[in-house]
């Protein structure tokens, strides 16, 4: 019996995923399953690129607005609201569309969970000690020593990912490259279609970055993302090292409230680190072989996934 059919739409950062997905709803009837870490929580809508009000409106939309900044959502959390959705997508007539760039969820949930050591408080303070004497980048370089094909798919600032690796090094004496290699990877109860829209050229994209993080900015600091980190920041129960508040944008912004950079340098900074989150998430593509790459920077990005869908849908009728 044939599976029901799920569609994974993948991409870098302002790749028009959100435009692309929205065009597939008004033409297949659709829910739209967010993938991203960033889109979450609450409160965190400039920085994040949220759907729009109409946007949300036009589409049923999930995973959306589900969590505090002062909470945390995990690969397993999203494997398993991921999955139940697809069911009751499913069960509803229409088609489930998985949308986003958060390359780890879309591996957890395609490959499953990894068989890791739970985490150890006494290991990780001790690698928080390292971190503040030493810095992250010395930390990354250690996890280099150890563990290079972790390392390499990791930038030097991640602190939480090179504390989570550093961690399962030294609690089971293995590499987390090994530990994830030697898994066995599930069967999904669902046919899911990988499509990824991608660049044919780096540097528009770079420029598509750019545009969009100066319109995030706006021109005051009384607008724009730097007014929504200040009023995020008037909560009182946030800080720089949550999960959220790390968030490419929402880190340099309070790193600027703070008084540690300009906002000169804000602009730079926010804009080396989009770029930098593009190239990685690049990287994760290009480990996915199976995918069925459409040009986000093509004349027609959202016909060429429909003809696309619409051929496979052929080939399995």
């Amino acid at each position: 019996m044939r599976k029901p059919q799920a569609i994974a739409l993948m991409g870098p950062t302002a790749s028009g995923k959100t435009a692309a997905a929205l065009a597939i709803a008004r033409v297949i009837p659709s829910e739209i399953i967010s993938v991203d870490s960033a889109l979450v929580y609450r409160g965190m809508d400039i920085g994040t690129a949220k759907p729009t009000p109409a946007e949300l409106g036009a589409v049923p939309h999930h995973l959306i607005d589900i969590i505090e900044p002062t909470e945390s959502y995990s690969v397993a959390q999203f494997r398993a609201d991921a999955l139940r959705l697809v069911d009751e997508i499913h069960a509803r007539g229409r088609l489930p569309l998985l949308v986003g760039g958060t390359m780890l969820y879309f591996k957890g949930l395609i490959d499953g969970l990894d068989d890791l050591p739970t985490a150890d408080a006494s290991v990780r303070a001790a690698i928080d000690a390292d971190a503040a004497r030493l810095g992250w980048p010395a930390m990354h370089a250690r996890l280099a020593q150890v563990d290079p094909v972790t390392a390499a798919r990791l930038a030097p600032n991640d602190a939480q990912r090179i504390n989570r690796a550093l961690e399962i090094h030294a609690i089971s004496g293995q590499p987390m490259s090994a530990l994830i290699a030697r898994r066995q990877k599930p069967e999904l109860p669902f046919d899911l279609q990988l499509f990824a829209l991608e660049p044919s050229d780096r540097a528009v994209l770079h420029a598509r970055i750019a545009q969009r993080f100066d319109q995030m900015l706006g021109t005051s600091d009384d607008s724009g993302l730097v007014a929504e980190v200040k009023r995020l920041r008037a909560r009182g129960d946030l800080h720089p090292n949550l999960p959220s508040m790390r968030c490419v944008g929402y880190r340099q912004t309070w790193d600027y409230l703070d008084g540690k950079i300009d906002r000169s340098t804000l602009r730079d900074t926010g804009i080396f680190a989009t770029r930098q989150l593009c190239k990685r998430q690049i990287t994760w593509l290009r480990s996915m072989p199976e995918r069925r790459v459409i040009d986000c920077l093509g004349p027609d990005p959202s016909a060429s996934l429909l003809n696309e869908i619409a051929r496979r849908a052929k080939q399995g009728a």
